[in-house]
């Protein structure tokens, strides 16, 4: 592993990047409000999974491509901000009862998975940010192989991320209690949840970085 003089700045850093707000917390919220905490949580845990398909190809050195063929990034960007749109309009038009609300369906739940899964994958800032922040703390001089280096510095990551994503889910799901009763509260909650992810998805798209 790395010299613990390079570990501390890291930890720091990392705690510095996870606690900002930011497009996967907003995401992780938006789900919440959509599908209730199990939907958030299963979101979480989607998009924590595909985080480590971009620390397995920074690991690799794939994700450096993305900096070589900047039309490349360009069209993962588009296809993920057009799924970010995409999901929050249909978000905005599901209709459920409010006697629904407190339990959340299943299928529900596996779909925010699913989703999470494919917007982390499809998220090229996520794979950009990976090849840029780790290598700062890899130290080839260590006795730990650079690739295994980069795998476990991404992994802290991904779980520090993963962490700050859960409270999120835990502190939307405690404001959804007071609102989750009615049926326009229900209503509330999926057009903001919905406009989020729209928002996310144009944000992403109209970005030039």
């Amino acid at each position: 592993m790395p010299s613990l003089d390079l570990l501390i700045p890291f930890f720091a850093a990392t705690f510095v990047f996870a606690v900002m707000p930011g497009p996967a917390l907003l995401y992780t919220a938006a789900q919440t409000m959509a599908r209730g905490r199990r939907g958030g949580f299963m979101a979480a845990l989607g998009i924590h999974l595909g985080g480590y398909a971009h620390v397995i190809a920074a690991a690799a050195g794939l994700s450096a491509i993305f900096q070589l063929v900047p039309t490349l990034y360009t069209a993962v960007k588009i296809v993920g901000a057009l799924y970010l749109v995409w999901l929050g309009i249909g978000i905005i038009r599901k209709k459920l009862d409010a006697s629904e609300l407190p339990h959340l369906k299943g299928r529900s739940a596996r779909r925010a998975f699913t989703e999470s899964v494919v917007v982390e994958v499809l998220n090229p800032k996520a794979a950009i940010f990976y090849i840029a922040f780790l290598p700062q703390f890899v130290d080839p001089a260590a006795g730990m192989a650079v690739w295994l280096q980069f795998l476990a510095l991404g992994a802290i990551v991904n779980a520090v991320f993963t962490a700050t994503d859960i409270v999120t889910v835990l502190l939307t799901s405690a404001v959804l209690a007071r609102i989750r009763q009615s049926g326009i509260g229900q209503r509330i909650a999926r057009m903001v949840g919905g406009s989020v992810l729209i928002g996310l998805g144009a944000h992403l798209a109209t970005s030039k970085n």
